[in-house]
């Protein structure tokens, strides 16, 4: 049986443990009051306020409330005076927003002589960005064809592999639309990724039907038996790609805005660009191949 000194020690510790459990899980909170009490001097002196143990004093007692002027200090851009409002767009394109709010603001707003108006931040970053884009791809593009000519040597088989690209963009845009996601600069560096993987699947594909007529095959058996060949190599390719990119796609934490519109691209595409490939670039190399042969026994 327990001593009473024994019970009040136990008694103690569990007191001691239960605020250390309280301490644990203590959260601020801010109470703010209605609009029209805050200008009130009485109402915000008659606060209740606890002073420790001691109980509840009103607010006024401990604290002096006065209302004092402050200057802001006058911010300068290019050597003009600024002053900043700070916007959050959501669930709309930065540029579609940016349109509308400067028609209705050159619409509905006089602003007296020498005042005017610009949107900066992320819409500045995303001009810039479509300015460095305008140069980048383009000369990712050009160096593609290029790898692709040397691989083959001839300029007509070099633009049959690159029917790919605009077979990927159609996929990704369309991947775009239905998820509800505006253009954005990770949208066209996906795009970029997305077209080194789409001329990849071509690539394979052609090179095979050029072996196969090395060895003696005709146009036709050699791009039936190619693709019959090579189908699973072109979707493991397009499967790895795809799958790596789906946590991204489905990411909701923080910088998912980044990576969804990215990963939503190059997965919309490939499942566009490795369809088409197996069936119209086939269908395309055994027409013009053909032809050329036709030509070239006619001359």
């Amino acid at each position: 049986m327990q001593s009473l000194d024994d019970m009040l020690h136990a008694a103690c510790w569990a007191r001691e443990l239960a605020a250390d459990e309280l301490d644990r899980v203590k959260r601020d909170i801010v109470v703010r009051l209605p609009e029209e009490d805050r200008s009130k001097d009485e109402m915000m002196k008659s606060l209740p306020l606890r002073v420790g143990d001691y109980g509840m004093i009103p607010l006024g007692d401990a604290v002096d409330i006065r209302v004092e002027k402050a200057v802001d200090p006058i911010r300068h851009s290019r050597t003009q005076r600024r002053a900043a409002l700070m916007v959050s767009v959501k669930d709309r394109d930065m540029e579609g927003f940016v349109n509308e709010a400067t028609a209705r603001i050159k619409k509905e707003v006089k602003f007296p002589e020498g005042y005017d108006f610009e949107f900066g931040g992320t819409f500045e970053n995303l001009q810039e960005a479509r300015a460095r884009l305008a140069i980048v791809v383009p000369t990712a593009l050009v160096l593609i064809l290029m790898l692709i000519f040397f691989a083959f040597g001839s300029v007509r088989q070099t633009l049959l592999v690159a029917t790919g690209i605009p077979l990927a963009l159609t996929g990704g845009i369309i991947a775009l639309g239905l998820r509800g996601m505006p253009f954005s600069i990770t949208a066209a560096v996906g795009f970029i990724a997305l077209s080194g993987v789409a001329v990849l699947n071509g690539l394979v594909l052609v090179n095979y039907f050029n072996e196969l007529r090395e060895e003696g095959m005709n146009v036709r058996d050699a791009v039936l038996n190619g693709v019959a060949t090579r189908l699973r190599p072109v979707m493991m390719t397009a499967l790895v790609a795809a799958l790596g990119f789906v946590p991204m796609a489905l990411a909701h934490g923080a910088g998912a805005e980044v990576q969804r519109p990215l990963a939503t691209v190059v997965i919309g595409g490939i499942i566009s660009s490795t369809i088409l490939t197996l069936v119209l670039l086939p269908v395309l190399y055994d027409w013009i191949e053909r032809g050329v042969k036709r030509d070239e026994e006619a001359a």
